[in-house]
């Protein structure tokens, strides 16, 4: 299969004012993609905006909360509207929790799912039938934990598996449609997501993240996002530490649940 360029497409990515998504849009920008951010953050949207502008990409930003419908619908409407299409859609948009399933409050599970899964699924679906006419691509920033359980995230874990169940499906139905999609999953990525982790009762938790290995950078994994839309594979991986915790779930579930709880339970002690 030829590798895809990138070079005067439009790349609409949610979440796009900060971390992963941020970098991302400065990846797809330098090889000459016209970009739409999206993100609730108006001040911070405002000043990526400026920065692309600046440096000779064509670039819009709306702000937009991606758990209210009739929002993402107007949002993606008003981008066709600019730039006549879309060709990459990039749903990064996410939030975490951190808690144990006994303590926290139902609301905090539905305020992940609308956020994680509801706003990739509201997305999606407004700019689908752009994405069929273009034979285009969606990428999703899942995570590891979309793959494997996670102590003390159930709600975060819930909403990662089922974008997997989503998006793996979706794939099936869009196959003879020309548009490709791609399930990122990242390890641990330094960004400000965890710092804004939900506790129990919904407000931001004051526990520390535990992690196994050492952290990426926002930068490294939009490098290797792109590469993986260029060579349009299926699924992404990224750190050393996402890939040993995908095979050892898959290969030996058992034993990763144990290794996963000896090195998280003292998280929410």
């Amino acid at each position: 299969m030829p590798n895809t360029s990138f070079k005067n497409k439009v790349v609409v990515i949610t979440g796009a004012a900060s971390g992963i998504g941020l970098a991302i849009a400065h990846k797809f920008a330098r090889e000459g993609a016209a970009i739409a951010l999206v993100d609730m953050d108006r001040e911070a949207l405002e000043h990526c905006e400026k920065q692309l502008r600046d440096s000779g990409c064509r670039v819009m930003a709306l702000c937009c909360d991606v758990t209210e419908p009739a929002r993402c619908g107007s949002a993606i409407r008003e981008i066709i509207q600019n730039f006549g299409g879309i060709d990459v859609l990039v749903n990064n948009a996410g939030i975490t929790q951190r808690s144990r399933f006994t303590d926290t409050k139902v609301e905090v599970f539905r305020r992940v799912m609308d956020v994680n899964f509801f706003g990739s699924l509201y997305c999606t679906k407004a700019a689908i039938d752009s994405l069929i006419e273009r034979r285009g691509m969606i990428i999703v920033n899942e995570s590891v934990a979309g793959l494997t359980p996670l102590l003390g995230r159930t709600g975060y874990s819930a909403s990662k598996h089922a974008l997997h169940g989503l998006f793996t499906s979706l794939r099936c139905e869009l196959r003879d449609k020309g548009v490709h999609i791609l399930i990122v999953c990242p390890g641990f990525i330094k960004t400000n997501l965890q710092t804004r982790a939900l506790g129990a009762d919904g407000g931001v938790t004051d526990h520390p993240q535990s992690r196994m290995g050492k952290q990426s950078t926002p930068e490294r994994a939009a490098a290797e996002i792109y590469r993986a839309a260029v060579m349009k594979k299926h699924l992404l991986i990224l750190t050393w530490m996402g890939k040993v915790g995908y095979w050892v779930g898959r290969v030996a579930p058992v034993l990763y649940e144990k290794m996963m709880t000896r090195k998280f339970r003292d998280e929410l002690n």
